[in-house]
Formats: structure tokens, sequence, C-alpha cells
């Protein structure tokens, strides 16, 4: 085919009875043309216009099954939902809600009325509030507490994590003045007592996330951060991160950093929570009111689909058990590595694969040590494309000349759809 035997944009599109079909004959024949500029031929225009139409339709944020073996998956949507968290969500975007609307007064309301006494009975806080992420939990909270003064840190503690996301630019942004103490190894708690002075206005501590120095390292203990903030009437800031409730590992949960002698706590709600993504505030009540009245409150406010999906996850850890069974995060975590072979023996069984040993993540920058054994069904390489053009997607691993499907990260029903996935695929 040449240029010129190309039809116009009215002929292609005429007799498609779409709204769009006008603007993807353009698209079609724009590619056509470069195909033919570049010695290939088009094919089926008639054909391509009806899958332009389909492509422009099919929602870009899509489905995907996780077969990597990381739990916490940052790039395909961190924590999956419990579903009694996505029923709350549902029921509250379905129709209108008291999200600002006080029931028994017939008043104006808080959407932060709907969280803050159940954070307040799992933290144990005097008071609590939540925004939209854990990043702008920070932010607000500096620029509440510190703005135009200093905030002392360690060195060993200005981390950059995901997406170029580094703790120093986000103090900068506050107005607070960033002052470092100790080196990267090795601080003291006499190292921030030495940097206070008049303009200081807090301490904060900042959870290493995904960063770990060993060997010859030295951070105080928050007992003893605590009591020099406690000397110098300051208050002492934790930024938890991945934000635990219940005890995983070495990771510090909310109700133990308060109780140690933090004043204030901030940590995620789509990590080691398994909720949707939220920035979460908790402890001194004098505090938390500061960042209530800041103006920047307004502009990181949550949403009233996450905050009923965060309310319905908080719901379920009022009875821990229910929640290690319902929330998909921890019952991943606490999976016994039996229940995930045998769901690879079947997974690989189903598809023609075979079975490894694998090692799963818990990923997101929470617990970056620790190694979870799991087990994966391995398939040709050559799968990994194809696999991740079905409709759900399959990700799974590429090693060694193999593609592994982790099975901690399927449930049982997921792996089946892997299953006729990699059949489809051969």
């Amino acid at each position: 085919m040449k240029l010129r035997d190309l039809p116009s944009v009215d002929e292609l599109a005429r007799g498609v009875d779409d709204p769009l079909a006008v603007d993807a004959a353009r698209v079609v024949l724009q590619r056509a043309r470069e195909e033919i500029r570049a010695g290939a031929e088009p094919g089926d225009l008639a054909a391509r216009l009806h899958e332009e139409l389909e492509a422009v339709r099919r929602p870009m944020l899509r489905r995907v099954l996780n077969a990597t073996g990381v739990i916490v998956h940052t790039n395909l949507g961190r924590a999956p939902l419990a579903a009694f968290a996505l029923e709350r969500a549902l029921e509250a975007g379905r129709s209108y809600s008291n999200l600002e609307y006080d029931l028994p007064s017939g008043s104006r309301g808080s959407r932060q009325d709907h969280v803050a006494a159940i954070v307040r009975r799992l933290t144990g806080a005097e008071a609590a509030l939540v925004v939209n992420n854990n990043a702008g939990a920070l932010l607000l909270a500096l620029a509440a507490l510190a703005e135009g003064r200093e905030v002392i840190v360690s060195r060993g503690e200005l981390i950059e994590i995901g997406d170029g996301f580094r703790i120093p630019d986000v103090l900068g942004r506050s107005g607070a003045r960033l002052v470092e103490v100790g080196t990267t190894n090795r601080t003291r708690a006499d190292d921030y007592a030495r940097a206070i002075g008049e303009q200081t206005a807090l301490l904060l501590r900042v959870h290493q996330s995904n960063f770990r120095v060993v060997g010859f390292a030295e951070q105080p203990s928050l007992k003893e951060l605590a009591a020099v903030a406690s000397r110098h009437a300051l208050p002492l800031l934790d930024d938890l991160g991945s934000g635990a409730l219940v005890p995983l590992d070495d990771e510090p949960t909310a109700r133990d950093t308060l109780a140690g002698g933090a004043d204030l706590v901030c940590f995620s709600g789509d990590k080691l929570l398994g909720g949707p993504q939220a920035g979460i505030v908790a402890g001194r009540a004098d505090l938390v009111e500061k960042l209530r009245r800041h103006p920047l409150h307004r502009a990181l406010r949550i949403d009233k689909l996450s905050l009923a999906a965060l309310e319905g996850t908080l719901l379920l850890y009022l009875e821990p058990e229910r929640a290690l069974a319902e929330v998909p995060v921890l019952r991943m975590l606490h999976e016994d590595a039996e229940s995930v072979r045998a769901r690879a023996e079947r997974l690989a069984a189903a598809a023609g694969g075979e079975v490894e040993e694998t090692v799963a993540r818990v990923g997101g920058g929470a617990l970056p040590l620790v190694e979870l054994p799991s087990s994966a069904c391995a398939v040709p390489e050559e799968l990994a494309a194809p696999l991740r053009d079905r409709e759900p997607p399959v990700v799974g691993i590429v090693r060694d000349g193999r593609l592994l499907l982790d099975c901690r990260t399927l449930t049982d029903a997921e792996a089946g759809e892997v299953a006729e996935a990699v059949r489809a695929c051969r």
C-alpha cells in the first residue's frame, strides 16, 4: 500500500455509528502513514479502527494479578483492600453521605469525626486526624509546629525513598529549618541536646523505611530521645512511615511509640496498615489541634471514598483476629509456607510449570530485612510479555531465564486465573 491509497478520515469512519469514530480514524491513519513510510503494511484499517475505539474506552487503571511476591508493591497499587473496606467505600460513594454533616445537631460537621475516635482507641492517643498521605501528614505537622523555626533530626534519618521523595525536601517546603545532628551511622541523644537552642521547635525522628545501616551504627532509643525533648519542653514527632497497628517483626506500632514518649506520630494507611492511601496523625490533643487549624489541612484533606475505606479497615482492627483474617496484607504476611507451596503446586499442575522455592518481600519500604519463605510456579520467560497483555494482566518476576509466578501474593481464586492465562498464552 502507498500513501495515496489510504482512505480519507471520513471514508474510514463512514458507517461506524460511534461519536468517537472520526477521532479514532485520524489516529489509525496517522499510524498507517508512519508504517508505510517505514516500509511496513498497515493491514486492515477497518479492523484497526474498531480496535482503537475499544482501546479508547478501556480504563487505564486496571486490576492486575500480582505474582511478584512483593506484598506492598508500590508500582501495583500497594495494599489491596479488605472486602469490608470496599463495601464501606461503595456505600459512601453510591449516594450522599454525612461527610461533613452532624446528624444529631443538623449542622455542619467535620470529616475528621468519622475516624478520629477509632484511631484514638487503636493508638491510645489523645487526638487524631487524617490527611491524604503520610508525606502530607509530615508536611502539615512541620508547617503547623515549626514554620520559621528549627527542627532537629539525625543525619542517618535524612533518607530518600521511592520516586525521589526526600525528607530534607519536605522539611524545606514546610518552612522549617533543618538542623542535622550526629553522623550517617552514629547519632546519640546528647547530639540532639547540644543542638537545641532558642529557635528549636521540635525534635524529629524518621523511620528509615527501606534503608538500614548495619555494623558500626547507633541511634538513640525512643526513651532517650523523649527524655531530651521533655527536659527542654519540646515536642517529639515520630514519623513511623509504614504504620503498623499490630506487632510485625521489629516494626514500631503507633500505640507503643506514643506510650514510649513520642508526643505525635504520623504513618501511612496503605502500607502495613493494609488500607487506602492516607496519612494518619495521632498524639497530644493540643498539637493535633494546631494541625487541624493550619491552612494546609484543607489542601491535604482526605477524600470521602478513601475516608470510608480507611474507616472500614480500622474497624477490622478492633478485633485483631478478624484483621489478621480479612486485611489482605496481614493475611499474606502471616500465611504459612506450606499453604503457599500447596497453592504453587496446584498452579504448576494446572499451568504446566514447575514449583520453585522463593523468598517473598514485604515491600513499600517496610521491614526491608524480612524474608518470607514462599513458592512460585516457574514457566518460560517468553510468557512474561503476553501475560502482561492479558485481561487481567499477570505480573511476575523474570529470573534466570524463567518467569516466576510467586504464590504468596495470589489468592486461590487468583491462582486459578493465572493458570488459565498461562494456558491461553502457550
